[in-house]
């Protein structure tokens, strides 16, 4: 049997991917059928590529309910919290404030003589 005449192989393409692992490829043609029997011989090739590590963005839960009002009377401060469930890696966006804080104001305060016992009674 004569072989079949293939062109040589392409350059290997690009990584199908721009980050991580992905694939590329290279082809060669077939010039000329074999005179006898069939061309067995792969006309395409495939390999794994990997380039540097896709960026990885800060990922947050969501934000808490706001907290109690941290005083009882005047003027005191609320907070609500989110948790990080992703840390950013390889160059990904950074992770914004995790603790809010505002402003609350229940009554105001009571002064005066006698106010320490009054407001001990309406604790209990």
């Amino acid at each position: 049997t004569i072989p079949c005449l293939l062109s040589p192989w392409s350059e290997w393409s690009d990584c199908s991917v721009t980050c991580g692992k992905g694939m590329r490829t290279r082809q060669r043609m077939l010039k000329s059928a074999a005179e006898l029997g069939d061309c067995n011989e792969e006309l395409e090739q495939a390999e794994k590529c990997m380039l540097p590590e896709c960026p990885i963005d800060c990922e947050l839960t969501e934000w808490s309910q706001w907290s109690e009002c941290n005083t009882s009377c005047g003027k005191g401060h609320m907070i609500r919290t989110r948790m990080i469930k992703i840390e950013p890696q390889f160059g990904g966006t950074a992770c914004p404030e995790t603790v809010q804080r505002t402003k609350c104001r229940i009554r105001k305060c009571l002064r005066g003589p006698g106010m320490e016992k009054r407001r001990w009674k309406e604790a209990r």
